[in-house]
């Protein structure tokens, strides 16, 4: 591949979302309406991610987070309750476990796609153990029919993964519940919000209870359960509806990107992408290397002084201090996670992007690895 010999004259952002004029318009006809907070633009998305993700039933919430809390919530996890997950991931997956007053459980990840290994799972459960949250990571659905035959409930965690499909089923149609991210860098972005897909009634009825403050209206209001403040507004969903309209058009333009990234990083030793199974579909959420040619750190220094943005999903949540001291008795050590996150390097990837922006990264990518793999 021919090198760029300078590097770009302005900053290439990691992930700016890809907002145009439509979602503009939409945001204003929305406030023009009169309908703030929960309404008919909350509605239409719940009905159209329905279809979308193939499940009987989507509620609309106020976050990922919220989403995840809600159905361990749902689920009856409390406080003594043991919860097996993945520590390469956002912290949000373990903060919503010690919210319920449980105790995550973190087992090792694969070496090759960097989801959660379901043989370290199924070593790890136990009396107390109440659920398993895997994640979809980078967009890659977890091994969600290893996991499901474990016999306990599945919240997934697909934050990554609006657009997966896990051996040819949806997801958001397999697990007992599914958690969807709107935030502003995601897929489907809206700038905050989340989603819960189940195909559960029993689950639905909760989660609807737990997600508003109350039932009725003036003196006959009247609450099932002491809830939480977790409704998405129509100003976040409006946006999302048009994003939703732009999701094929935007997974192509992710599957043009990360081909450019593979087939110019394909030649260099001590860079990896992280490996997908070609038996799914891969939502493309982010595009991950393993660095191994020379400190992770250090080559991200390195692209930002050729003004190139990058990130890293994620340092391991069990190494940040505050689950130091919260981890369970028989936690087992997390080699595989740790080894995974002093290497990973996420590299600019969204459709705000063009084809030049991320030839750019390549090639400055190039330089950095030739000045730095002797």
């Amino acid at each position: 591949m021919p090198e760029l010999s300078s590097k770009r004259s302005s900053f290439l952002s990691f992930q700016p979302p890809a907002i145009t004029d439509e979602e503009i318009a939409a945001v204003a006809e929305t406030l023009r309406s009169g309908w703030l907070t929960t309404g008919p633009r909350t509605a239409e998305l719940e009905a159209r991610m329905r279809e979308y993700l193939e499940a009987k039933h989507v509620l609309a919430v106020s976050s990922c987070t919220a989403a995840l809390h809600l159905s361990l919530v749902a689920l009856g996890v409390r406080p003594g309750d043991e919860v097996i997950t993945t520590s390469l991931t956002w912290p949000a997956t373990a903060n919503v476990i010690v919210h319920c007053g449980a105790t995550p459980v973190f087992a090792d990840v694969r070496d090759d796609t960097l989801n959660v290994d379901p043989e370290r799972v199924r070593e790890l459960v136990g009396d107390r153990t109440k659920a398993i949250v895997p994640v979809d990571l980078y967009g890659q659905p977890a091994d969600l029919d290893e996991l499901a035959s474990l016999g306990l409930p599945l919240v997934e965690d697909a934050a990554h993964a609006a657009e997966a499909r896990y051996r040819g089923r949806k997801v958001g149609s397999i697990a007992d519940l599914t958690c969807f991210s709107l935030y502003a860098t995601k897929n489907i972005a809206a700038g905050e919000g989340g989603l819960i897909s189940t195909n559960r009634d029993d689950l639905a009825e909760a989660l609807d209870d737990l997600r508003v403050m109350r039932r009725g209206h003036g003196s006959r209001y009247d609450i099932a359960v002491p809830g939480y403040k977790a409704n998405l507004s129509d100003v976040l969903s409006s946006i999302a509806l048009v994003q939703l309209d732009k999701v094929e058009r935007h997974a192509e333009i992710r599957r043009r990107h990360a081909a450019i990234y593979e087939e110019g990083l394909a030649d260099l030793e001590g860079v990896a992408p992280v490996a997908r199974d070609e038996r799914d579909v891969h939502a493309n959420h982010l595009f991950v290397v393993r660095v191994t040619f020379a400190d992770r750190d250090e080559v991200q220094r390195a692209l930002t002084d050729e003004n190139i943005g990058t990130s890293i999903h994620f340092l391991p949540v069990h190494r940040l201090s505050a689950y130091r001291d919260r981890l369970a008795a028989h936690q087992p050590p997390l080699p595989v996670t740790e080894r995974a996150g002093a290497e990973v390097l996420s590299l600019p990837f969204s459709p705000a992007h063009s084809d030049d922006d991320v030839r750019d990264a390549v090639a400055a990518f190039r330089r950095v690895h030739a000045r730095l793999a002797g």
